[in-house]
């Protein structure tokens, strides 16, 4: 559009400017009125549409829930009787413990059947914190009734400021290690469960970072339950991440929790309390007295040891009290106090597990005694860190039925082992703190106890205090392994701490007169090798080539291929082999150990890190 008017102006043309500027905003100012007002309508349509949809999409809402109900009401499982559906229930328990609350939270009717079953509620399998309520405990004891036996499984993590604290340094090396480099901060019986728990009703706790823990075994998925309280109730104590102070919670737990238990002794089946450090409340453990006429299995256990005082508990009831366990059969008691004389330990068992407190110092003949008074054990393991000579001389004693013997702890415990004799013995761990040829303690007891079929070995391999505590001069705690290994023709497994890696590795090789004295094959049916802080010399790599090449030869393309016959044996293939902190190998060794092996796991040397 080009300008009307002339350049330069004049008198006419400025006046015939002055009046198309005027018409020209009212225009404007037109144009802008009608705009507003066609976007006013539009805005009105708009909200009438929402609106309209916004209506039909409740009425579709109320039809979609109307159409499910029907779908639900016509469901073939609302007509299944009662009767059915409670078996159906008591599947899922068998498989899930904890199934209880997911299915009392489906609906009001199964809520209503489930609170009726007690039996539902009737195992008990709690991962919690001192900062969460205890009354989860007290809401789950209350459904399962009056009657039914109990199955309890509670495991505490105690978390402390202390615990949360860790240099980067720490980390960055713990980071740097491969994975199961060293034996797990728990006790014995802890080691064999370390895996994260799915199957336990967990309230939200914090995961420690050193990673201390003690866990059940995973089975299945992870069941959280509401709140005891209520939907605003939390779980935690609001104080737990930032205050350096325990909260009132955290003082009372024990007591509250363990007064809930108590009362419910009389139908205790199992009963098994586990806490990975000293907690404000454990004095409430003093509580547990009195009779369990159902009791077949009853666990306290530290994975710290601490300062106890002398409780007058079950495990420390004096020597004449009478004590209704007539069903016990397992025992295990992890730094936590107990009397030798107590009638709890003289109950028959078939299993007993005993790790003593650091300050307790007991005669030998009195650990003794307690073996001799279960004559029926099957497993058995004793870990004492301070022992006495024995006042009185120790018996012989049999144990016809034991097939499992862990023994760790003080140097005398070997005379304990010299007097024992074990027919049937099937696995033997030895962590003592051998002042003498440990070869001469196994080879005797195997000879007294007539070569019963031992398959599993294990000597100083699960001490966290490293291979010092094992050594004694050169030839480290066996002397001859030829004399030894000959003698276990049936073993599958052996773990040894501690030693010189050459000559175990030659006494495993191929039998040869001149280089390790063997004439036959040595452990022929072994398939899993251990070794622990086992120092090795400038030929321990050139040696465990050797060893695994002897017993593991190349596969060829046509199959499986066989180690040589010496004296008509053939040695099996090995499956496993761990070596942590031996020696460094190298990764082209490493690489070459997992062609022949299915599984490898080796660590290197701390000081090569």
């Amino acid at each position: 559009m080009s300008f009307p008017f002339p350049d330069p102006p004049t008198a006419l043309s400025l006046a015939d400017a002055r009046r198309s500027l005027s018409v020209t905003r009212s225009s404007v100012a037109e144009l802008s009125t009608k705009i507003d007002a066609a976007e006013a309508a539009l805005a009105q349509v708009v909200r009438e549409s929402q609106y309209v949809i916004s209506e039909l999409q409740i009425e579709k809402q109320m039809l979609e829930k109307q159409l499910l109900d029907t779908m639900a009401y016509l469901s073939p499982i609302r007509t299944l009787p009662q009767e059915l559906l409670r078996n159906i229930f008591m599947w899922c328990f068998e498989e899930h413990p904890c199934c209880a609350w997911v299915l009392a939270g489906v609906c009001p009717a199964w809520r209503a059947l489930a609170l009726k079953m007690p039996r539902l509620w009737s195992k008990i399998r709690l991962l919690t914190t001192q900062h969460a309520s205890a009354d989860t405990i007290r809401l789950w004891l209350e459904r399962s009734g009056d009657t039914v036996p109990l199955d309890i499984e509670i495991f505490l993590r105690v978390s402390t400021k202390s615990s949360a604290s860790e240099s980067t340094s720490q980390r960055r090396r713990r980071r740097s290690l491969s994975p199961s480099p060293s034996p797990p901060p728990w006790p014995m019986s802890f080691a064999h469960n370390p895996a994260v728990p799915a199957h336990y009703v967990i309230p939200h706790t914090p995961i420690s970072p050193t990673g201390l823990a003690i866990l059940p075994p995973p089975q299945t998925p992870i069941i959280l339950p509401p709140s005891p309280g209520g939907p605003h109730d939390t779980w935690l104590s609001a104080h737990h991440h930032s205050s350096e102070r325990p909260s009132r919670s955290s003082l009372h737990w024990g007591h509250i929790a363990i007064y809930y238990l108590a009362e419910q002794m009389h139908r205790w089946e199992r009963f098994i309390f586990r806490f990975d450090k000293h907690f404000t409340s454990m004095g409430a453990l003093k509580s547990i007295n009195g009779d369990a006429p159902l009791m077949k299995e009853f666990e306290v256990s530290s994975a710290e040891a601490a300062f106890y005082p002398e409780w007058q508990w079950l495990p420390n009831a004096s020597a004449n009290a009478t004590l209704v366990l007539p069903k016990l059969e397992t025992l295990t008691l992890q730094y936590t106090p107990f009397k030798w004389s107590s009638p709890m330990l003289r109950s028959n068992l078939h299993s007993l597990n005993l790790r003593a407190l650091p300050t307790a110092h007991l005669p030998l003949d009195r650990i003794l005694f307690i073996i001799a008074n279960n004559p029926a054990l099957e497993s058995l393991t004793l870990h004492f860190q301070g022992v006495l000579p024995p006042i009185l001389p120790l018996a012989p004693t049999t144990l016809p039925l034991l097939k499992t013997f862990h023994i760790g702890g003080h140097y005398i415990l070997s005379q304990l082992v010299d007097s024992l004799s074990l027919p049937v013995l099937d696995s033997l761990t030895l962590d003592i703190e051998a002042r003498e040829p440990i070869e001469d303690t196994i080879s005797s007891l195997l000879a007294r106890s007539s070569n019963p079929p031992l398959t599993h070995l294990s000597v100083a391999y699960g001490s966290s205090s490293g291979s010092s505590t094992f050594y004694y001069g050169p030839s480290g705690i066996v002397i001859s392994w030829t004399t030894l290994l000959l003698e276990l023709g049936g073993l599958e497994s052996l773990y040894i701490g501690g030693t010189p890696l050459e000559p175990l590795l030659m006494a495993l090789g191929v039998p040869d007169d001149d280089n390790n004295g063997m004439t036959a094959w040595a452990c022929p049916k072994l398939k899993a090798l251990g070794m622990r802080n086992c120092h090795a010399h400038s030929e321990g790599v050139v040696k465990l080539v050797q060893m695994v090449e002897a017993r593991n030869p190349a596969q060829s393309n046509g199959g499986s291929t066989s180690a040589s016959m010496v004296g008509g044996v053939t040695p099996v293939r090995l499956k496993t082999l761990e070596l942590y902190d031996c020696a460094s190998l190298g990764q082209d060794v490493v690489e070459w150990l997992k062609s022949r092996v299915e599984e490898v796991v080796c660590t290197e040397p701390e000081y090569e890190r």
